[in-house]
């Protein structure tokens, strides 16, 4: 089954490679398309990923270099199909490995191989009773050209002289009709495109919450353009690594990963200026975290207010200018947004939908839970991980929330694994609530949010827009692909970090009333709290069909109706959904302090305690032979002494006044490399 990934409908010049594409804007049209730019085999010969069972785990080396396992009728098979190389497909953090054994993916191996097929080595290792699965590594790219519709640097001055008092002072948010929506923006002859509230609820959420520095979001996608001036504030910045290093002075697996991990070329930088980038990962980056408030650009969901910083974005490469990767890295993503502190997983990716038009898109994708399981086993544990160890023991919420994109095949089903029941999938909508053409729709379907229309607004256009601007999502792009810096696109692969941004503020409002939510209190309240569309589905919708490429020429019609009850819960409401968590949650305690013989870790006592910046902090270690403590202007710095553990207690006065005990355990150092 070939892994088709799409990220929505980039607005492109020209979409005939679209078809193929595995992450990006896809557009269903001819299937000699398809047939002509499909590859022969949807995997990537010359490697396996093959999970050993957990009796013979004592043998496995983790070293890089390595060559055989260790397990003689293993190595037996491996000297038949040539193997050169046994590579753990998760390398060794100190800090994870224990969950990582935990969940048995420190069993999972990478084996490259030359002589045989992929096929046939995976039939052969199968046969073993040391090997419990054998998973083909599927290919994920793209195979489109093009780039989203750039927003003129004329028309950002013009918007900035012209913007208007609001809830944030950036000078694009009149124009975000995705966050703000008062009605008024799709207007004309007496035809309303436009409804007023068909939007996420931003303006009342900000009053509530406007983003936590302390909640991090990985986005699965191209780089983000990690300097853009409206999101450089808000990226993720790993303490301890060294930009441009090739040394992995953290200890995570990873050299110089500063703001993330570029997976396709295997490096710290994370890259955005390929000629063929779209731009997608700063899009998707923007509406989610964008700087709120600078008096530039774009408003976001979790931006922050200017007086507070907004959530973090962490960049997980996994496409890059027309290179893309397989299974083994996005798996490889996944877990890294775990160990490194990830709570939200942004994923603007999934199989074809079990229900696409086969004409049209070449195949259809996983029908059911269990067949994604058994096609994509390394995928879906890598995502069980995420799922459950997300999160901190004290920190906003236990778990993480992965959430994809619904699918762009028209289809009355979501793709996988966003239709997976752990997953969150998001549908696509216009401005008046309409499902947009595109969108898949029906089982699997959680949530709805809006993606952009561009063939429905196509009466919209005149010669102030064109039909890249009207009724599509506006937000950051890399200034290769705008010299504004902004920009249009489309799908439900914009749909999705709605999703996201919403479920990063509502974990910033926990973070904000210092209280532990879970990620079913946050999706139960997510879904509780969706706005009610499905009275208006009814009748027939027009559009023009790839009204970009060829004009206002093919006329087309869709059923609302097929839509009613469709479309998940409706669409998410941020004010809501946060209004909805107050009273939910359970307050969080002063943590257990962890240490190496010497090492020291700075632990910021505030965020345990609301407006504890109004408080002071002093600790009374028990033994202090096994650590001692400093406060320095209001950071508490822990430095481990001698191996052992001691109870110790944080005294509280101010706002609030009570103690909190907790423990310091302190140990000897131990390496992360050679034999387990």
């Amino acid at each position: 089954m070939t892994m088709k990934r799409y990220m929505g409908r980039i607005l492109m010049a020209t979409m005939a490679a679209a078809v193929l594409s595995l992450t990006g804007c896809l557009n269903d049209l001819d299937k000699s398309v398809a047939e002509n730019t499909s590859p022969k085999k949807p995997w990537m010969e010359g490697e396996l990923m093959v999970k050993f069972a957990p009796e013979v785990e004592n043998l496995l080396t983790t070293r890089t270099d390595a060559t055989r396992s260790g397990i003689a009728t293993v190595d037996e098979v491996l000297e038949i199909v040539g193997a050169y190389e046994l590579e753990r497909v998760f390398p060794v953090d100190s800090r994870s490995e224990k969950a990582t054994r935990e969940s048995g993916l420190h069993l999972w191996y990478v084996v490259r191989f030359s002589g045989e097929s992929a096929e046939e080595v995976a039939a052969k290792l199968s046969k073993l009773g040391e090997v419990q699965r054998v998973d083909l590594n599927r290919k994920v790219r793209r195979a489109y050209n093009g780039h989203a519709v750039p927003l003129s640097a004329e028309k950002v001055t013009r918007a900035a002289a012209t913007v208007k008092g609001g809830a944030m002072n950036d000078p694009l948010l009149s124009a975000q009709w995705n966050l703000i929506n008062d009605g008024t923006l799709f207007l004309k002859d007496g035809v309303v495109k436009s409804l007023e509230g068909a939007d996420i609820g931003a303006e009342g959420a900000w009053e509530i919450c406007t983003g936590s520095e302390d909640v991090i979001v990985a986005v699965l996608d191209e780089g983000i353009c990690v300097e853009h001036p409206d999101l450089a504030a808000n990226m993720w910045v790993n303490p301890n690594e060294i930009k441009g290093s090739n040394d992995d002075n953290d200890g995570n697996g990873y050299a110089g990963d500063v703001n993330g991990y570029n997976f396709v070329r295997r490096q710290g930088a994370i890259t955005w200026n390929d000629y063929l980038d779209s731009g997608h990962g700063s899009h998707v980056a923007g509406v989610i975290a964008a700087v709120n408030n600078n008096g530039e650009g774009i408003s976001s969901i979790a931006g922050g207010s200017g007086a507070t910083g907004g959530v973090k974005l962490m960049s997980c490469q996994i496409f890059s200018g027309n290179n893309g990767c397989s299974v083994l890295e996005v798996a490889r993503a996944m877990k890294y947004a775990t160990d490194n502190g990830a709570v939200v997983l942004q994923c603007s990716w999934g199989y074809v939908s079990g229900e696409a038009n086969v004409y049209d898109w070449g195949e259809q994708g996983f029908h059911t839970e269990e067949e994604w399981k058994m096609g994509s086993p390394l995928e879906y544990e890598a995502l069980d991980y995420f799922t459950h160890n997300a999160g901190s023991p004290n920190g906003p919420i236990s778990g993480g929330i992965a959430i994809f994109a619904g699918g762009n095949e028209s289809a009355p089903a979501a793709g996988f694994p966003g239709a997976a029941d752990f997953a969150v999938s998001v549908a696509a909508t216009a401005a008046d609530f309409t499902p947009a053409v595109y969108t898949n729709y029906g089982p699997g379907t959680t949530i709805s949010a809006p993606g952009g229309d561009q063939d429905y607004y196509w009466d919209y256009i005149d010669e102030e827009h064109n039909y890249g601007e009207v009724g599509c999502i506006l937000s950051t792009l890399p200034y290769n692909v705008s010299p504004s810096g902004y920009g249009f696109m489309e799908g439900t692969s914009m749909a999705c970090p709605h999703v996201s941004g919403v479920a990063a503020l509502a974990i910033s409002y926990a973070a904000q009333r210092c209280v532990q939510i879970t990620p079913e209190e946050l999706k139960e309240a997510m879904y509780s709290t969706a706005i009610k569309f499905d009275d208006l589905l009814t009748g027939k919708k027009d559009y023009r069909r790839y009204v970009a490429d060829i004009g206002p020429i093919q006329p087309m019609q869709m059923d609302l109706d097929l839509y009613k009850n469709q479309m998940g819960a409706g669409q998410i409401n941020a004010a809501a959904m946060l209004r909805k968590l107050d009273g939910m949650g359970t307050p969080v305690h002063f943590p257990n302090i962890y240490l190496a013989e010497g090492e020291s870790k700075a632990v910021a006592p505030a965020r345990y305690f609301v407006d504890g910046d109004k408080n002071s902090y002093s600790v009374v270690i028990e033994n202090g032979e096994v650590a001692k403590c400093e406060n320095k202007n209001g950071i508490l710095v822990f430095e481990g002494l001698k191996s052992g553990s001691t109870t110790a207690t944080l005294k509280v006065s101010g706002s609030v006044n009570e103690q909190h005990t907790f423990n310091i355990t302190v140990r000897k150092g131990a390496g992360s490399n050679g034999w387990l």
